[in-house]
């Protein structure tokens, strides 16, 4: 898997000149694209396409599955990051040693479930912390899923949660930020109530961003990249807006514009 010059590796310097302190070293860094695809081929062909247009990317479910850890260790050769989106959710002693995994895989993020409970999140955030001093590996970022961006209050209702998506969203978080995790998922929408809960250095990895005029999908809470960075996102996780367009690397790059804009209006 090679990556294409397709966008140059200097450009989100001078462009990121003058924005807020949190979010001031590397716009470009804090897109996260999706690669939500079904085979090896397919993902190597868009991380060569897009080439330094992106430099971190979401491994999820299908594509592990069907590949296994060499998908990440092909990403990874090319100097891209990668978000390993497993949402491990077990007994606390499966997910922990799950954890382990991950970050000897070298992953710079993942994650796991908050609703596995407070004992199952401590335990998984003391395992990888240890073996990573153990071994001089460097610790990925551990973060929870509060709830998933497709549900709904009414979603919600009919599996027995009485809170709206905005309160379970926050009890979730607190919950995350009690086990020592460093941020969660969550969408846009509910980002300024976990700042609030959470406090300002409790990272947000923000799907459910789709592009003024896109198709949502089967997301329910979107906002559009800028405002979900002037709202307080961290990250952003992108797919098919990028993957499916017709040009993958203008995609990219007409999110990266709109994300320093909306960095601009962040206090």
């Amino acid at each position: 898997m090679a990556r294409s010059s397709s966008a140059s590796k200097s450009s989100s310097a001078p462009a990121d000149a003058g924005l807020p302190s949190g979010v001031q070293n590397g716009v470009r860094d804090r897109l996260i694209v999706g690669l939500d695809v079904d085979d090896v081929g397919a993902a190597d062909a868009a991380v060569s396409r897009l080439g330094d247009a992106v430099r971190f990317y979401k491994i999820g479910k299908q594509l592990f599955v069907h590949a296994g850890p060499d998908v990440v260790r092909r990403v990874q050769a090319t100097g891209a990051d990668v978000f390993l989106d497993l949402k491990f959710h077990d007994i606390p002693n499966t997910v922990a040693a799950a954890g382990v995994e991950a970050a000897r895989l070298g992953v710079r993020i993942f994650n796991v479930h908050a609703a596995g409970g407070l004992t199952m999140m401590q335990r998984t955030v003391a395992e990888v912390d240890r073996v990573c001093r153990a071994e001089q590996r460097r610790r990925p970022k551990i973060i929870a899923v509060t709830v998933l961006t497709s549900l709904a209050d009414a979603d919600l209702v009919q599996v027995g949660v009485e809170r709206t998506t905005a309160q379970q969203v926050v009890k979730l978080a607190r919950l995350a930020k009690r086990a020592g995790l460093d941020g969660v998922v969550a969408s846009p929408r509910e980002i300024g109530a976990i700042r609030r809960a959470c406090g300002p250095d409790f990272l947000i990895v923000t799907p459910g961003v789709r592009p003024a005029g896109g198709d949502v999908h089967d997301q329910k809470r979107v906002l559009t990249p800028g405002e979900a960075v002037a709202a307080g996102a961290d990250y952003l996780v992108v797919s098919l807006p990028v993957l499916a367009a017709a040009d993958p690397v203008a995609a990219a790059e007409d999110i990266v514009t709109d994300m320093r804009r909306g960095a601009r209006k962040r206090g």
